[in-house]
């Protein structure tokens, strides 16, 4: 299977293809979300992993926007629990460091560690593991990442600092995502929906009545402008239930209460 993942063999998109998937895969290497859906329309991956949110820095919110944009259809999910590492060419040491690059979303979430080293230089980069590997190949004194364990093995670097991560319990939530149409199955427990509603006093409210009548849980709901129209917003929302009947009875009432509603995958939940 042709899997797509953002990021490099050593990144984090990387530890969950292999462990939803197996190791038997091919990975098809991103340095952006965005370049990910095209590679779906020209049948040069099958599937795609996406981070969509981290329980310190919350939602992602351009990748809800690249799935609804490319009509992606969500077939799983998986949480990652996330351990950051500042990693280093062998022999470094935490006073040798004077530069940390790494991804943005990993940046903030080690921010606390770094107020113990005001000197040291914290830049964005496109990917964690891109970080390590670039380190290794070009010898470069003086230069961290922060990356998974992994990558540290991968590129052979040395961790001088584990588990930096502001809150150790941090996790990443990631999408299985396709560009086939989402088969229905009375197997899922869990689905994704997009839907809009008028500005009316109460028709959010009439919407999560609703869903509460017919005992689905909303685990996630997630505001989003719409773009044509100012000051309008989407939502997205995610549902568990233990009965399909009930999704399914719930979703024919919500669509008679909503301006537009679309499911964006119906998948089996993932133990957090």
């Amino acid at each position: 299977m042709k899997v797509a993942i953002q990021g490099i063999k050593g990144s984090f998109h990387h530890i969950v293809a292999e462990e939803y998937f197996g190791k038997n895969i091919n990975l098809v290497e991103c340095m952006s979300f965005g370049e990910m859906p095209n590679l779906l329309l020209n049948k040069k991956a099958e599937v795609i992993v996406m981070a969509i949110e981290n329980s310190i820095a919350g939602a992602i919110l351009p990748n809800y926007a690249l799935i609804d944009d490319h009509n992606l259809t969500i077939c799983g999910e998986y949480y990652l629990p996330i351990h950051h590492n500042l990693m280093a060419l062998d022999g470094q040491k935490m006073e040798d460091i004077k530069e940390v690059y790494s991804h943005p979303m990993a940046l903030l979430q080690c921010h606390k560690f770094f107020n113990d080293f005001p000197n040291i230089k914290l830049i964005e980069d496109t990917d964690t593991a891109a970080v390590a590997k670039r380190i290794q190949d070009n010898k470069l004194p003086g230069v961290a990442a922060i990356a998974s364990t992994l990558a540290a093995e991968i590129y052979d670097l040395q961790i001088i600092a584990p588990e930096i991560q502001t809150i150790k319990e941090n996790s990443t939530r990631f999408f299985i995502l396709t560009n086939t149409e989402s088969k229905k199955s009375v197997s899922a427990d869990k689905a994704s929906i997009k839907f809009t509603v008028s500005h009316e006093t109460g028709s959010l409210a009439q919407v999560l009545t609703i869903l509460a009548k017919h005992n689905l849980n909303l685990s996630k709901i997630q505001s989003m402008p719409v773009i044509e129209t100012p000051w309008k917003y989407a939502f997205f929302a995610d549902l568990i239930f233990d009965n399909y009947a009930d999704y399914y009875h719930a979703i024919k009432e919500v669509k008679e209460k909503t301006e537009a509603l679309k499911v964006l995958g119906e998948y089996s939940k993932s133990k957090r």
